[in-house]
């Protein structure tokens, strides 16, 4: 539009003084020529290309609701053979998560392998690790110490190593870390204690922010596991544990890492497999409730991911035994990226890419997920992607 507008000037001005040269009374001296030249056109403008949310809301606007589910997915596969990976990305999952078993024995053959999943030059297939550095660490050739080591020394070296740790991510193809623990905990008994940034709040905040801004510009930084696993006694990957807080001793305790991410421009919050039943007896993976907090009154506007959604199921609990409603929920509570470590035969388990896809899009149609929260997930997810592609946000 602007290069017509500036087209249609040029011309309006040239007709223009024809207008007033035909006017002039006749036999009327002219004015004598001269060999100046006349001005130059505008040059026309370099259209502005469309920003990474533009973008996301014309390529999603184009999908079906059962390619939308299916972009909320991130799935793992088994081994180091880049077939399956591939695989699963050509159903139009949004990305993958790296497990020990993909690991190859060097940095260089993971790139290679990673780099085989990259089909879409105009939007990222995502590909997610928990590289956390000491007990956590899924490449063996991190540079950087543990969060252990770090928490304590000054936030600065946090920031170093988080720096550092995600360049080696970078070079193996990896460009979401799920690698920030902003959980707190001052109990040596906790499974999380040593995996953890800071034993208080604020010691906490201080090192998450920290390593937020080590990661940015290299890898997409996460922070989990919201809304803080150090108060939830128990380990969520085979139970729901359940944290014995009010909602205001949560915002001054737990909330404080969290805030102090969301400050500091984190791309994504993954939501625990934990319950505050003071605020919703429900896990915040599946809280319409704790996304309101995080969305409305933390401000947090990048990528919601859940936990590995298979925990759900490991805990043996018969409300979460059905992969399809336990998608359902954590769409319609509010997650944008929904993922799975999957084991060598997903149907173990009643996982596909098809079914998952069907049961978020046939909650669509049943009115279980209003159509807008679909799409607004798969333009978030979408938009991640196109950033990692073009290195410009919002």
């Amino acid at each position: 539009m602007r290069r017509n507008a500036g087209s249609l000037s040029v011309a309006a001005i040239v007709l223009g003084a024809a207008v007033l040269a035909g006017c002039a009374t006749p036999g009327a001296p002219t004015a004598p020529t001269t060999s100046a030249a006349a001005p130059s056109p505008s040059p026309t403008p370099t259209p502005t290309p469309p920003t990474p949310s533009e973008w996301a809301t014309e390529r999603v606007a184009a999908m079906s609701d059962q390619e939308r589910a299916a972009s909320l997915l991130m799935l793992h596969a088994p081994g180091t053979d880049p077939a399956a990976m591939s695989a699963l990305v050509e159903q139009g999952i949004a990305g993958v998560i790296l497990m020990g078993d993909n690991m190859p024995g060097s940095e260089g053959e993971l790139a290679a392998l990673t780099a085989a999943l990259q089909a879409d030059p105009d939007a990222a297939t995502l590909i997610g690790i928990d590289q956390e550095g000491g007990i956590v660490s899924r490449i063996a050739w991190d540079p950087a110490p543990g969060p252990y080591e770090l928490r304590d020394q000054p936030a600065a070296a946090t920031r170093d190593a988080f720096a550092a740790r995600a360049a080696a991510l970078e070079a193996s193809g990896v460009n979401v870390n799920f690698g920030i623990v902003a959980d707190v905990t001052d109990d040596p008994a906790s499974f999380i204690y040593d995996r953890i940034l800071g034993t208080s709040p604020q010691a906490s905040a201080e090192h998450v922010a920290a390593a937020v801004e080590g990661e940015r510009g290299t890898v997409a930084s996460t922070v989990k596991h919201f809304p803080g696993h150090g108060a939830a006694p128990g380990d969520s990957h085979v139970s729901v544990p359940s944290a014995p807080l009010t909602l205001d001793q949560w915002q001054a305790g737990p909330a404080v890492p969290f805030e102090a991410a969301i400050d500091a421009d984190v791309e994504l919050v993954m939501t625990g497999h934990l319950s505050y039943p003071a605020v919703d007896a429900a896990p915040a993976s599946l809280s319409p409730e704790w996304h309101r907090i995080l969305r409305d009154e933390l401000g947090f506007e990048g990528v919601l991911v859940t936990d590995d959604m298979l925990m759900l199921q490991h805990n043996g609990l018969p409300e979460y035994a059905n992969p399809g409603e336990n998608a359902i929920r954590a769409v319609a509570a509010g997650s944008d990226l929904l993922l799975y470590v999957l084991p060598s035969d997903p149907s173990e388990f009643g996982i596909s890419v098809d079914g998952l896809a069907a049961s978020i899009a046939g909650a669509v149609a049943d009115g279980r997920i209003p159509p807008e929260r679909l799409e607004e997930a798969a333009i978030r997810v979408m938009e991640l992607r196109r950033e990692l592609v073009t290195g410009s946000g919002e």
